[in-house]
């Protein structure tokens, strides 16, 4: 199992923060997290619930992450293990983690799928996002995988969708000349786009799109 210790600072204050495997004795800070950082509009049923929670620690335990800080869960991450054809990118996040289950986790798979990342709203300048995609990075190594993948959504791009198509606004998110509140953060964490994703998720800021975007294990050489 998984736990690394780090500082992160609240104004000049350092405090411990730590990264662990999250356990059943966790679910109902997980499930609170959840509903602070996806309040309405955003789909309510789309929220971890006690099944689905118990099923990632059925299914595969190592790829469930969370941020402790002051004796607090302030954030989550939850991976499975899937073979990714690069040749065959449609498919919505529902299709892929099975409504949230990640039943279909295939234990020889040479790609960890991000399945959902959230953080508390007051703890998110303190890194916690990024701190959970790096434990996604060292399992990643550590298991000799391939790459980190996931689908994040674009909720910035309802301000552009009528000058811009989906392309076209990731085009000049990654160009630095519009920010998007998910995008921008994947890019800040060494998250690089592979494809645009229609119907990927209902959520109406992003128009239903996703953005796939990839980190690449260094130690891995692909053609």
């Amino acid at each position: 199992m998984y736990r690394k210790e780090q500082y992160v600072f609240l104004g000049n204050e350092p405090v411990k923060a730590i990264v662990r495997n999250y356990q059943k004795e966790d679910f109902s800070e997980l499930m609170r997290v959840q509903r602070e950082s996806f309040p309405p509009p955003f789909r309510q049923d789309l929220l971890w619930s006690e099944e689905q929670l118990e099923s990632h620690l059925a299914t595969y335990p190592e790829g469930s992450f969370c941020v402790e800080i002051e004796g607090e869960v302030v954030g989550s991450i939850t991976g499975m293990k899937i073979n990714f054809d690069s040749n065959s990118v449609s498919h919505s996040w529902e299709e892929v983690t099975n409504q949230g289950y990640i039943v279909s986790h295939d234990p020889d798979g040479d790609t960890l799928y991000v399945v959902d990342i959230c953080v508390r709203p007051a703890y998110r300048k303190l890194d916690v996002g990024k701190m959970l995609l790096h434990a996604m990075y060292e399992r990643v190594v550590y298991e000799g995988m391939t790459r980190v993948l996931g689908g994040g959504r674009m909720p910035g791009y309802s301000q552009y969708a009528e000058q811009a198509t989906p392309e076209e606004y990731v085009e000049r998110v990654v160009a630095g000349v519009w920010r998007d509140p998910v995008i921008t953060f994947m890019l800040r964490c060494g998250r690089s786009p592979v494809a645009i994703v229609t119907n990927y998720l209902e959520d109406e800021a992003s128009h239903n799109f996703g953005l796939l975007m990839e980190w690449r294990n260094p130690f891995i050489t692909t053609t």
